[in-house]
């Protein structure tokens, strides 16, 4: 007859064979299908010492976290009593391999594992003889002289650098033909999650064996309704074609360098209202204020004409419309209604055509100024004259220019932006010209700079209509893409 002790083996086992029984009986929280086909891929190369590399692309908070903690936790359960390594990294310790480790400290914290872990060394997770190595991945980190037994782990691999992957992290996995994942969500093509994933492709076409795992956000609305009413608040925010919306949920590569406004969204930003020399009663306005550099060789038309690629001050004047908000639309409509644009004058003499535009025609409820280099002064002088309460001084660097950028995509997509009708005008060309011209580039950690090429002259339309729709984004109500939004509630805590 069956001892407990023989039967509580027995049953240990039997749930160790598969990783779904593992999930749902130990650590109670079962993972859903589109989790379980890239775990079950992992655990086989694991288990049949395939050394296999694989891509998993989920959309963004769609469980790929979860998958990867259960992962480890079945892992280190599996070779408990094997003297072997799980290695993990990210883009930085902190916050990254913080909740990393975090995470399989809670699925550890089961029936059977809560009192046998261990944490080693603010770094390291211990089960038995198996253990869990958690690195970072930032270029500055020092990380070799480990080596992985199990598998090796590459969380949000789009944001790891391709030199420091190939010279500190795959060494780890040489000896020992070590399982490669890697986890994350598309960006552009030159990032080492999208090279890994192009060569996986290859290698599919070649032998039939499965690499590439990717479940964009309506897969995961299938299995998942509340997650898919969160993702189509954010198609409706953003808009389906902006470059986050776009590789986050939908999991599309960008390229190097694109068009950063396409002709469908040129056409959304058309508005049918008529140009105003003068404000409305009763009508909130606002303006984006993008500053030349000094030149005094001549002024306006007359310098332009010479000298078309000279940068001008331009002031985009904007009325907001609050018809629209709502629950859902946190931010106002923002119709342009007129252009003021200076070339050739010193900061002296824009001063006070500023003062008259700004607060004696306009009384603007904001204003967004540029405040970098030269531009400080003039926006110094706007601060002190209109108070900080109504400026805003915008100091461009390749973060707030990404911010400023990814805003007027939004309020563009979402049709929240509209320019006044067609009328003629030198400004209103010249608006248009720069919207057809612009371009965009991304790089690391998600980073968007858009710009006119020197060779098509410049952007001060184009920048000066992104610092308007920041403005009215300040004006009382949530910013565009720092609205706090209740976070999407599993019935089971999932992540």
């Amino acid at each position: 007859m069956e001892t407990n002790v023989e039967t509580m083996k027995k049953n240990i086992k039997a749930l160790l064979t598969d990783v779904d029984l593992f999930s749902r009986k130990v650590i109670r929280r079962p993972l859903r299908p589109y989790q379980l086909e890239p775990a079950r891929a992992i655990v086989d190369s694991i288990l049949n010492r395939q050394g296999l590399t694989i891509s998993v692309m989920m959309a963004r908070q769609a469980g790929k976290n979860e998958l990867s903690a259960q992962l480890e936790c079945y892992l280190l359960n599996l070779f408990l009593r094997v003297p072997s390594n799980i290695i993990k990294c990210a883009p930085t310790f902190k916050p990254q391999i913080i909740n990393s480790k975090q995470r399989l400290e809670q699925m550890l914290n089961n029936s059977w594992n809560a009192s046998e872990w261990k944490s080693e060394w603010s770094y390291i997770i211990r089960l038995g003889e198996a253990r869990c190595l958690f690195f970072s991945a930032d270029e500055s980190s020092n990380v070799v002289g480990a080596t992985a037994h199990i598998v090796m782990e590459f969380d949000e691999a789009q944001d790891i650098a391709v030199l420091k992957h190939d010279k500190d992290f795959v060494p780890m996995a040489a000896t020992t033909n070590c399982t490669r994942v890697y986890y994350g969500t598309s960006w552009h093509n030159d990032t080492l999650l999208e090279q890994v994933k192009q060569k996986n492709l290859e290698l599919e076409k070649k032998d039939g064996r499965r690499r590439v795992f990717a479940y964009p956000w309506w897969v995961v609305a299938e299995h998942n309704s509340l997650y898919g009413k969160f993702v189509e608040g954010e198609q409706a925010r953003l808009g389906d074609s902006h470059p986050l919306f776009r590789t986050q949920f939908k999991l599309e590569s960008l390229g190097g360098t694109l068009g950063f406004l396409s002709v469908q969204q040129r056409r959304q930003m058309q508005g049918d209202h008529p140009r105003q020399s003068g404000p409305t009663d009763g009508a909130v306005y606002v303006a984006g204020v993008d500053i030349a550099g000094k030149d005094e060789e001549a002024a306006d038309a007359a310098l332009r004409s010479l000298k078309p690629q000279r940068d001008s001050t331009v002031i985009t004047i904007a009325r907001l419309d609050f018809s629209l908000v709502s629950d859902l639309v946190v931010e106002p409509r923002v119709c342009v209604v007129e252009h003021y644009y200076w070339t050739g004058r010193s900061h002296r003499e824009q001063y006070e055509g500023m003062l008259d535009v700004l607060r004696a025609i306009w009384g603007c409820a904001r204003v967004v100024v540029d405040a970098t280099g030269i531009g400080a002064g003039v926006a110094d002088f706007l601060t002190a004259a209109l108070g900080d309460g109504v400026v805003e001084e915008f100091v461009f660097t390749s973060a707030s220019k990404s911010k400023l950028g990814y805003g007027l995509l939004a309020a563009v997509n979402s049709g929240r932006f509209k320019m006044y009708a067609p009328d003629g005008s030198e400004e209103c060309q010249e608006f248009w010209r720069q919207c057809e011209k612009a371009e965009y580039t991304v790089g690391a950690n998600q980073t968007l700079n858009f710009y006119v090429p020197e060779r098509e002259g410049h952007d001060d339309f184009l920048i000066s209509a992104a610092l308007v729709v920041q403005a009215a984004a300040g004006h009382g109500v949530a910013p565009a893409g720092e609205v706090i939004r209740r976070p999407v509630e599993y019935d089971d805590g999932r992540y």
